[in-house]
C-alpha cells in the first residue's frame, strides 16, 4: 500500500473554519484527519503541502517512522503550525491502517478501557443567576461536570479587565457551588487571560473547595510562573491545550505542576504523540482531560484516544452537537459522525475512526478569513484572548 494523495481542505463550517485532511492510497483506502490550529489554517495547509512532496509513495502503515520523518527532517523542527499539520496527517494514517485491518483505531492503541466516554459541558460567561440556572439545567440533563467561562468580557468592544472579572467570577462561582451542591465537578476556563498575581487573587476570593479545576489561568511559556501560582493556591490546574509535542508537557509533568492534561489531539502530534504524553502522565498521576472545540473528526479521534488510555477524566463537549460544531449543514457534510448519547459518547466498534465526509459538499464550501477576538484593556493595551 502506498500514499497516492494528500488533500488539505480549509473550509468554513458553522461559525469558523475547519482544516480537514484526506489521505488517499493506491488500494482505495483513505483516511481523514483534522488540524487544531484555528485561525491559521492557511499556514497549516501550506505545511501539509510541503510534507506531501515526500510522503506520496510511502507506506501509510509505517506511522511511527513517518512521524519521526515529519518532525526530524527539517532544521527548524516542531512548533504549533508544523505539529498541527503533523497531527492531521497522523490521525489520517491511523484511520487508514485501522480500516485496512478492519479494526477501530483504539485497537491500534492497545484496545479500549471503557465502553462510554464521559464528557463535561460548558456554559456561557458567568454573568449572573441566568448562568447558574443554565448550569443547573445541564445537571438535570445528566452532566456531573460543568465548566464555566469568566465574567466581564464585553463582546461589543472586546474589552477585558482582569481585576473586574475575577471579583464577579469568584462571587458567582461561590453561588454556583452553593446552588449545584458538592457532588458536581465545577471548573472555570480563564483562557490564559490572567497574571500570576491576578490568578492567585481570584483563587483566594472563594472558599476552599469551590473549584475542582482552574483551566489555563495564565500563559504557558514559563513553567516557573505556574510553579509560583501553585504555591499560592490548592486549586487543581487543567492546562496544556496549546502544547504542541511531549516536550512542552515535559516540565509540567516532571515537576508535578498540574493535575489535568488538556491535551489536544489535533495539535500535539496526533495519536502517536498523545499516547506518549498519556503514559508519561499516568506515571505522575495526571489525568487526561482532552481539549475538543473543533469538528467531528477531532471528536471521533479523541473518543478513540480516550477509550485507549487508563488515566482519563472527561472529554470536552458542548451541551449539544449544534453548539459544538456551529450547525449549518453539519449532518450533511459529516453523514457519519459521533453523536452524544445523553452525556456520553458510546465507544464505536467499526473500522477506522468511524467518520465519513461528503467530499463533494466539502469541496463546495469556501474558506473565510477569521480572527479570534483581539481583546484590549480599558487603557487601550492588548491583552490575551
Amino acid at each position: 500500500m502506498k500514499i497516492s494523495a494528500i488533500k488539505p481542505f480549509p473550509v468554513w463550517i458553522g461559525h469558523r473554519n475547519q482544516l480537514i485532511v484526506k489521505i488517499e492510497t493506491d488500494e482505495g483506502i483513505y483516511g481523514w484527519g483534522e488540524s487544531g490550529l484555528s485561525g491559521r489554517e492557511k499556514a497549516v495547509a501550506g505545511a501539509i503541502e510541503h510534507f506531501r512532496e515526500f510522503l506520496v509513495g510511502q507506506d501509510p502503515r509505517r506511522i511511527g517512522a513517518i512521524w519521526q520523518e515529519l518532525y526530524r527532517s527539517q532544521y527548524f523542527e516542531g512548533g504549533r503550525v508544523l505539529l498541527a499539520a503533523q497531527s492531521a496527517i497522523d490521525i489520517a494514517l491511523h484511520d487508514i491502517k485501522a480500516k485496512a485491518l478492519g479494526v477501530p483505531v483504539y485497537d491500534l492503541l492497545g484496545g479500549k478501557h471503557r465502553e462510554v466516554i464521559p464528557t463535561f459541558a460548558s456554559t456561557t460567561s458567568l454573568t449572573g443567576q441566568d448562568t447558574l440556572d443554565a448550569a443547573a439545567a445541564l445537571v438535570e440533563r445528566g452532566w456531573s461536570a460543568i465548566r464555566f467561562f469568566p465574567a466581564a468580557w464585553s463582546g461589543e468592544n472586546n474589552i477585558f479587565e482582569p481585576r473586574q472579572s475575577i471579583g464577579d467570577t469568584a462571587k458567582w462561582l461561590t453561588k454556583a457551588r452553593e446552588q449545584l451542591g458538592e457532588d458536581v465537578v465545577l471548573g472555570i476556563d480563564y483562557h490564559h487571560r490572567l497574571s500570576v498575581a491576578e490568578a492567585a487573587s481570584f483563587c483566594q476570593k472563594m472558599p476552599s473547595g469551590t473549584l475542582d479545576f482552574l483551566e489555563e489561568p495564565i500563559r504557558d511559556e514559563a513553567p516557573e510562573a505556574y510553579e509560583a501560582l501553585r504555591r499560592m493556591t490548592d486549586v487543581p490546574f487543567a492546562i496544556g491545550e496549546e502544547f504542541a509535542s511531549k516536550w512542552q508537557f515535559l516540565p509540567y509533568i516532571e515537576r508535578d505542576i498540574h493535575q489535568f492534561n488538556r491535551l489536544d489531539l489535533c495539535n500535539v502530534g496526533g495519536f502517536s504523540e498523545a499516547m506518549k504524553v498519556a503514559g508519561w502522565s499516568e506515571a505522575h498521576y495526571v489525568d487526561m482531560m482532552p481539549h475538543n472545540p473543533l469538528g467531528p473528526i477531532c471528536t471521533a479521534a479523541t473518543i478513540h484516544f480516550s477509550a485507549a488510555v487508563s488515566n482519563f477524566a472527561w472529554l470536552e463537549v458542548r451541551a449539544n452537537q449544534v453548539d459544538l460544531y456551529g450547525g449549518n449543514g453539519d449532518d450533511a457534510l459529516f453523514p457519519v459522525q459521533p453523536k452524544l448519547d445523553g452525556t456520553v459518547f458510546r465507544v464505536p466498534d467499526g473500522p477506522g475512526l468511524g467518520i465519513e465526509v461528503d467530499e463533494d459538499r466539502l469541496t463546495s464550501e469556501s474558506f473565510r478569513f477569521w480572527e479570534a477576538p483581539h481583546l484590549r484593556r480599558t487603557d487601550g493595551s492588548v491583552t490575551n484572548w
